[in-house]
C-alpha cells in the first residue's frame, strides 16, 4: 500500500506540474501578445497619428497633378493632325501618341473651337480642321468622369497602391484637383458660342468621338 500511494502521489504531483507548466506557458504567450498589440482609441492623440499615416487622395492628387499636367501639356498634338492619323491607322495613332490604358490609349490633344450646345458640364466644340464626322467634346464640371487623368502618363498603375478602392480614389482626388485648378474659374453656365484654347486628354475608343478631360483650358 505503501508503495501504491508514493506512486499515486508522484503520479499526482507530476500531473500538477505539468498543468503548472503548461499555464505558465500559456500566461507567457499572452504577456507576450500583449506587449505586441496596439490598442489606439478614438480621439487620443495616438489614434490621430495612425490616421494621418492612411492613404490621403486629396493630398495624392494634389501633388501629382502639376507633372500630370506638365506631361500632358508636352506630348499634346494638334486636333487635326491627330484626327488625320486616327483616320489613317487607329491602332498607330494610339501607339504613336498616346498611353496604353485597358481598353483604348489615352491620348493629349489640343484645339482651339467655337463651344456648341452642352449639357450637364458636357460641351460639344466645333474645331477647324478635323472631319464633320469626328465629335470633339470637353468636360467641364462640376462631375469629370472617368480616369483619363490619372492614367495618362503610365506612371501610375494599380500595383502602387493597397487595393482597387485606393485606386479609384486616387483617379477621382486627381480629377478633383484638376478642377480646383484648371474648371473653377471658367463659367460653363455662358460658355455656348465662346471660343476656348484646350489641351487635355482622351481615351481612343470611338474615334468619331472623343470626350476630352482638360488639364488647361481658357476663354477668349
Amino acid at each position: 500500500m505503501s508503495v501504491q500511494s508514493t506512486d499515486h502521489r508522484q503520479t499526482s504531483g507530476g500531473f500538477l506540474s505539468r498543468r503548472v507548466i503548461l499555464a505558465s506557458v500559456a500566461l507567457g504567450a499572452l504577456a507576450a501578445m500583449a506587449l505586441d498589440t496596439t490598442l489606439v482609441w478614438d480621439g487620443s492623440e495616438r489614434a490621430a497619428s495612425v490616421s494621418t499615416q492612411s492613404f490621403s487622395p486629396e493630398e495624392f492628387g494634389t501633388a501629382r497633378f502639376p507633372e500630370i499636367r506638365n506631361s500632358i501639356e508636352t506630348r499634346a498634338v494638334d486636333a487635326p493632325t491627330l484626327a488625320e492619323a486616327i483616320a489613317a491607322d487607329k491602332g498607330a495613332a494610339a501607339e504613336k501618341y498616346g498611353v496604353a490604358a485597358g481598353i483604348g490609349a489615352v491620348i493629349p490633344v489640343r484645339f482651339t473651337g467655337t463651344v456648341g450646345e452642352g449639357k450637364s458640364g458636357i460641351f460639344a466644340v466645333a474645331v477647324d480642321g478635323v472631319p464633320d464626322e469626328l465629335t470633339v467634346r470637353v468636360q467641364t464640371g462640376p462631375a469629370v468622369n472617368g480616369t483619363d487623368l490619372r492614367d495618362a502618363t503610365g506612371t501610375i498603375e494599380f500595383g502602387q497602391f493597397k487595393n482597387q478602392i485606393e485606386y479609384q480614389n486616387a483617379g477621382a482626388a486627381i480629377n478633383d484637383a484638376m478642377k480646383s485648378e484648371v474648371l473653377a474659374p471658367i463659367d460653363n453656365a455662358n460658355l455656348t458660342g465662346k471660343t476656348v484654347d484646350v489641351t487635355g486628354v482622351f481615351k481612343l475608343i470611338n474615334p468619331k468621338s472623343w470626350l476630352v478631360t482638360p488639364v488647361r483650358m481658357s476663354v477668349q
